[in-house]
């Protein structure tokens, strides 16, 4: 038990030796490590608030993107509807402008045969 009382005493004298013979470190020293420290982590600070924000920014942007391209594609799925209503619409349009044609023909050639009926005399 002694020796080991003996050792732990060693062992604070020879802290305390080499503490007193490193150099003090003048306040000057420290307050310039503070601070240089201080202004490392004021550094490191807004670059994670940058980070957050480029993160947050990075968010909306894919949302706005997603957005769009349902957006995109509910166009143009309304756009394909649309055209066929329009291809169904032309060929109504192309048939009746042919039964339009075949009615003028038909009304021109009754036309023309009462033409061709002969006339009685006017009293």
């Amino acid at each position: 038990m002694r020796e080991l009382a003996t050792l732990i005493f060693s062992c604070c004298l020879g802290a305390a030796a080499a503490a007193q013979a490193q150099k003090p470190v003048p306040v000057g020293e420290i307050r310039g490590k503070d601070s240089a420290l201080i202004q490392g982590q004021q550094r490191a600070e807004f670059a994670y608030q940058q980070l957050q924000q480029a993160q947050y920014d990075r968010k909306l942007a894919e949302q706005d993107y997603v957005n769009t391209q349902d957006a995109y594609r509910s166009a143009q799925q309304r756009a394909d509807d649309l055209k066929r209503q329009a291809d169904a619409t032309k060929k109504a349009l192309d048939a009746a402008k042919i039964r339009e044609a075949a009615a003028r023909k038909a009304y021109e050639k009754e036309l023309d045969a009462v033409d061709r009926l002969p006339r009685s005399p006017t009293p």
